[in-house]
């Protein structure tokens, strides 16, 4: 088994580029960026359609307000999607430009969108009451258009790119005011870059007779249905446990690849379900985030409470019970560096196939038992067994799957832990009879002391040494006054466990230290309001680009273990030390 993590850990390398492709990255952050649209569109779906379940139906007025609040959010995710995916891209973009010639990310955001309409939407005119009005199709501008808001990012990113890089663009004289000049930097690439939609657009529709999304969505769709199988479904998320095992965040790499499947098949899901037909998508946001990723990534939720309460380790019992609160709203990196589970030899086959057996439990109730699939998508921090529930629409089928999947995480998980049980009780009953050795030693040599008559002086200098040190500690620490510290990790999650760790013993030391927590990708635009940028873990892969963003702005950074980021959580003062020691202070 080592062996086999060994040469897995061989290609971190590999994964970590991949992890930091700016492509999948921007695919990745702007979909993040969409993401409140789609919790938003939920709510109201979810007081429209579950009363449904207990045979109530809201009166159509009723159902036509609340449906319009879903259709003008959820029903232009795609079109949110191309502004911000364009917003990631262009930071990527600009990284690698010199800081007095950026590409302006407002200007690219507009210029995807446009493209974007141009792609995916069809002009309508209707008459009524003898009055004409006219608009855009919205058919694709919803989830069915993310693969095309993609693509045009990519396209506007890269056209401004080859033409800010060359100087080819509108230059006016130092006198003109620079949000003027910035207008007119812009108008060249812009220009170009609706352009290229504009004739693509009508070469493609001349061509097939349908927009370009419709036949993105008609390509891609057979990836979709294999993506759905049961074996599509053990590659994908086998992956994604496979590659946090050694390390690197797996939904950085495996999620951007299938973000627009995972919306576009809880919208079919939940269209099929209004029409009173099964929702058979088992390949969802929902599955993913309350199924396949109950209690974080590897399915922790219930070794957590193995660890918490059938443990006979004391450090195993201490980690899960510390762990368990954050694990069961899905933030489970204090266990999983804390046990640890990461590159822990004993827990790899649990780790990586619980997901998967969780994923074909799903696929099983809705193949061959008759139960819908997800149908509402609710904040991925939302306790996995109430989120089963929930995104399930409440159906009585739901509650029996909640209890197979516990019962399956259990059964696949719980050899291993006996067998780490054993290990660390071992351990520590090992660690047991070294201390009291040196308990015992220890008491002889002060009973030596003793009799020598040195012991009240050594006292008086360990203590005067222990004044000493901390006097100087608080000094270093009353430096951090004024500072301000940003923490990040992937999703938001994790970092806020030691932005808060580092706020409340700043508060206890009377320091007044700033600090705040958000999810690498977001960083950019904030980050010039810190002096200290510290990387979570699971985010390190990104180390290097966080450094170039951090080295142009003239501003402090470093990145975490994930053993010593637990430790920083859990030890506010130690937190302050650290910070002040990246400070130099």
């Amino acid at each position: 088994m080592e062996q086999l993590i060994a040469t897995i850990e061989k290609g971190k390398p590999f994964f970590n580029a991949i992890a930091r492709n700016k492509y999948l990255k921007a695919i990745r952050d702007g979909f993040i960026s969409v993401i409140p649209i789609i919790i938003f569109s939920s709510i109201f779906i979810l007081v429209d359609a579950v009363p449904n379940v207990w045979g109530f139906y809201w009166p159509a007025e009723i159902d036509a307000i609340l449906m319009k609040a879903y259709n003008y959010s959820m029903g232009i995710l795609a079109l949110g999607a191309a502004a911000t995916t364009a917003k990631h891209f262009c930071d990527a973009q600009n990284r690698d430009m010199p800081k007095n010639n950026q590409i302006n990310f407002l200007s690219v955001m507009i210029a995807s969108v446009i493209g974007f309409l141009l792609l995916s939407s069809d002009a309508i005119n209707v008459e009524v009451d003898s009055t004409s009005y006219s608009g855009f199709a919205n058919g694709f501008l919803g989830s069915k258009g993310l693969l095309t808001a993609f693509i045009s990012a990519f396209v506007v990113g890269i056209v401004y790119k080859f033409f800010v890089s060359r100087n080819i663009t509108i230059k006016l004289p130092d006198q003109v005011p620079p949000n003027i000049s910035q207008t007119f930097k812009d108008l060249i690439p812009f220009s170009v870059s609706i352009s290229i939609f504009w004739l693509f657009d009508l070469i493609f529709r001349s061509a097939f007779g349908f927009c370009f999304a419709q036949g993105v969505i008609q390509v891609f769709q057979p990836l979709f249905s294999a993506a759905d199988s049961y074996v599509g479904l053990a590659i994908i998320y086998g992956a994604m446990s496979l590659f946090w095992f050694v390390g690197v965040h797996g939904p950085s790499i495996v999620e951007p690849a299938i973000s627009a499947a995972l919306v576009a098949n809880m919208s079919a899901n939940l269209t099929a379900y209004q029409a009173g037909e099964q929702a058979t998508h088992v390949l969802s946001l929902s599955s993913q985030y309350f199924v396949v990723c109950l209690g974080g990534t590897g399915a922790t939720l219930v070794i957590c409470f193995m660890f918490a309460f059938l443990a006979k380790s004391k450090e195993m019992k201490a980690i899960g019970r510390a762990s368990m609160i954050p694990t069961l709203f899905n933030v489970n990196e204090p266990f999983l560096f804390g046990a640890p589970m990461v590159l822990n030899p004993i827990f790899f086959v649990p780790f990586v196939f619980a997901p998967i057996c969780n994923i074909w439990a799903l696929k099983i109730f809705v193949d061959l038992i008759g139960m819908d699939g997800f149908l509402y998508t609710l904040p991925w921090t939302v306790p996995g067994p109430v989120g089963i529930i929930m995104g399930l629409g409440f159906q009585p089928l739901a509650f029996v799957f909640l209890a197979a999947v516990l019962a399956i995480d259990f059964l696949v998980y719980y050899p291993f832990f006996k067998v780490y049980d054993r290990e660390k009780c071992e351990e520590e009953a090992a660690m047991l009879e070294e201390e009291l050795a040196a308990k015992a030693a220890a008491k002889g040599d002060a009973m030596t002391a003793a009799f020598q008559g040195k012991i009240n002086a050594s006292s008086v200098a360990d203590d005067d040494s222990k004044t000493q040190a901390a006097a100087a500690d608080s000094n270093d620490l009353a430096k951090l006054n004024g500072r301000r510290v940003l923490v990040l990790c992937q999703g938001g999650g994790t970092s806020g466990l030691l932005a808060n760790a580092l706020a409340k013993a700043a508060k206890e030391h009377g320091i007044d230290l700033e600090t705040g927590a958000d999810a690498y990708g977001n960083h950019v635009d904030m980050m010039k309001d810190f002096d200290l940028v510290i990387l979570a873990p699971q985010a390190a892969s990104y180390f290097d680009d966080l450094k170039a963003d951090c080295d142009r702005m003239g501003i402090a950074c470093c990145v975490t273990r994930g053993k010593q980021y637990i430790d920083l959580t859990r030890d506010g003062e130690a937190s302050l030390r650290f910070v002040a020691e990246q400070l130099n202070l």
